[in-house]
């Protein structure tokens, strides 16, 4: 028996099963038994036997954002009208083939925008060439969910591409779990929670863990966690990312339909062959991806307004430190304190530290320490250029008397 019949024997199981608090702890093992088996599908085979089939785009700009959706939805003409590429549009469906990179610029920033082939359900498992578009999608800072708002009522495609998402590891508009799981070779399993558990016990953990495999651990719950988060903690290799649901073709329904689909959290109704729309989702897109542009200033100097720096949440973080590594790796090592304009800052300007957060078009002095430290390693011997001894005769230490 495949890979693929495990799992579905699995999922028929699943849902005879009845859903009471006798049945948990054989529907958390379950879940545990699924999660293998779908962590096994996605491992490459062992057979190295030639270049595996897949999208080779390289990473460009402060930001990527993948578009996956199902065919003739609208993806391609979406990226000719945001960026400069052209990308071939028809009336049928699978006309894009391959991978189409774009650049869509904005507020001083570069984004790649990816038009990839359309998806159709089963793809987790592999089919129309899913697990290719899929592993682009893990490397994308956002997901755009390109839907078509006249086939809204007819069926949930939404819902397909989602439970297709998270079938492969991924997590759409979620946090991580707050689970601190550590393994260890020795001490059996300890359970320790700060907060009342009501989706799980020990004696459920402890089944999961047994599954795994997993006899010696420390496992610390902050939060109310449910299975499912708990099996994610467990695996390691999900990938949180933040999802937009764009609704195209919004020309082809009523204005309470559009209406209704704008109000929907995460959602965006817009219309690529009008055009409308598009200013608001580039200003919803810029929101999602947590993008930050930092103005630098030198001492005595207006600002520069020309070129910021632009910082990621997911890319390395926000903060002062981060951004005097985007001007000079030494940079941060030699701070001595960073002047501050903008909202991030009480009062203009404000001296801050290293961990400073810094928001969208704050504006930065850098002021390095007067005495740069140098490592030991650098200068070393003959190379140093300063000696240990005080410079002024009077800071000398007397040596103490000889003893006649």
């Amino acid at each position: 028996m495949g890979i693929l019949e495990k799992i579905k024997e699995i999922e028929h199981e699943m849902t005879k099963t009845q859903k009471n608090k006798a049945t948990e702890y054989h529907l958390g093992t379950l879940k545990a038994k699924l999660a293998k088996l779908r962590t096994q599908l996605l491992e490459p085979p062992k057979s190295a036997g030639g270049v595996g089939e897949g999208f080779d785009v390289q990473k460009f700009g402060h930001g990527r954002v993948a578009l996956i959706g199902f065919p003739s939805v609208g993806k391609s003409t979406l990226l000719s009208t945001m960026t400069k590429t052209e990308s071939e549009a028809a009336s049928y469906e699978f006309t894009t083939l391959t991978c189409i990179p774009g650049v869509i610029h904005y507020k001083d920033a570069k984004i790649q925008l990816l038009d990839l082939p359309g998806i159709i359900e089963g793809a987790s498992e592999g089919k129309g060439r899913g697990r290719q578009v899929i592993a682009v999608a893990k490397s994308a800072d956002l997901i755009m969910m390109v839907l078509d708002a006249s086939k809204y009522e007819m069926d949930n495609h939404r819902n397909i591409l989602t439970r297709e998402l998270e079938a492969v590891g991924l997590r759409l508009n979620k946090k991580p779990p707050e689970i601190y799981f550590k393994k260890k070779k020795m001490g059996g399993i300890t359970f320790n929670s700060t907060v009342p558990m009501t989706k799980m016990d020990e004696k459920l953990v402890n089944q999961i863990l047994h599954e795994y495999k997993i006899h010696h651990c420390e496992l610390l719950f902050r939060e109310d966690a449910s299975v499912d988060e708990l099996i994610d903690c467990i695996e390691g290799n999900r990938r949180y990312v933040p999802c937009l649901f764009v609704y195209n073709k919004a020309d082809m329904v009523s204005v309470e339909e559009v209406d209704a689909l704008a109000r929907t959290k995460y959602s965006v109704a817009i219309s690529c062959y009008l055009e409308l729309g598009l200013d608001y989702l580039l200003e919803t897109m810029w929101e999602a991806m947590g993008l930050v542009r930092v103005y630098t200033k030198k001492q005595g100097n207006k600002p520069d307004f020309a070129e910021p720096v632009i910082l990621s949440a997911d890319r390395g973080g926000i903060t002062v430190d981060e951004a005097c590594k985007h001007l000079h790796r030494d940079l941060a090592r030699q701070l001595e304190y960073a002047a501050v304009w903008g909202t991030s800052s009480k009062h203009y300007p404000q001296r801050c530290g290293g961990a400073h957060t810094l928001e969208d078009e704050d504006v930065i002095q850098i002021v390095k320490k007067k005495k740069a430290v140098a490592d030991n390693a650098e200068l070393r011997g003959r190379f140093r250029t300063e000696k240990d001894e005080p410079k002024r005769i009077a800071d000398r230490v007397k040596k103490a008397a000889l003893k006649s």
